[in-house]
């Protein structure tokens, strides 16, 4: 078994949610979850089948996106992980449609941070093991971070 670190790519103003799945409708049924939660989100999706044709399946509704979300998860290359890439929203806005998608298994995280996927390759195939999102805590808030959280928060509308 070997074990690799793989970075995915994440453009500035776009967020990234990788998960695990199960069947090849998995493509279309989080492509209408997020479009009837959010449809001002731009978004690729993109679904490793794990047997068959082994093909990666794209649906989204803008095509820099749906390349974006292909190519990531050609670089996890393995089977049945999907990677949504979105603009104009959050995964928060969509996450709880996406994890009520019949077919979704697991959510390894859903960022705009720096991510690394850790993941196993065998002779059979490769599997995500887990990821590195973001860096690694610098410390614990004081009063002052307290505060520019609470403010964040309001500032862009979670919040009142």
């Amino acid at each position: 078994m070997e074990l690799k670190a793989v970075r995915l790519e994440i453009p500035e103003g776009v967020n990234l949610i990788l998960g695990q799945s199960h069947f090849i409708k998995t493509v279309e049924d989080i492509y209408e979850a997020i479009v009837n939660t959010n449809p001002a989100a731009k978004f690729g999706v993109a679904f490793n089948e794990a047997s068959g044709a082994c093909l990666t399946r794209v649906e989204g509704n803008d095509e820099a996106l749906k390349d974006l979300a292909a190519y990531n998860a050609g670089q996890v290359a393995a089977g049945h992980t999907f990677v949504v890439v979105l603009r104009n929203g959050f995964p928060i806005n969509v996450l709880g449609r996406i994890k009520d998608v019949p077919e979704v298994v697991n959510i390894f995280c859903a960022t705009a941070n720096p991510v690394e996927v850790i993941v196993a390759e065998t002779e059979q195939g490769r599997g995500v093991l887990g990821v590195i999102d973001g860096s690694s805590p610098k410390g614990v808030e004081g009063p002052e971070g307290v505060e520019w959280r609470h403010s964040f928060l309001r500032k862009i509308g979670y919040k009142r």
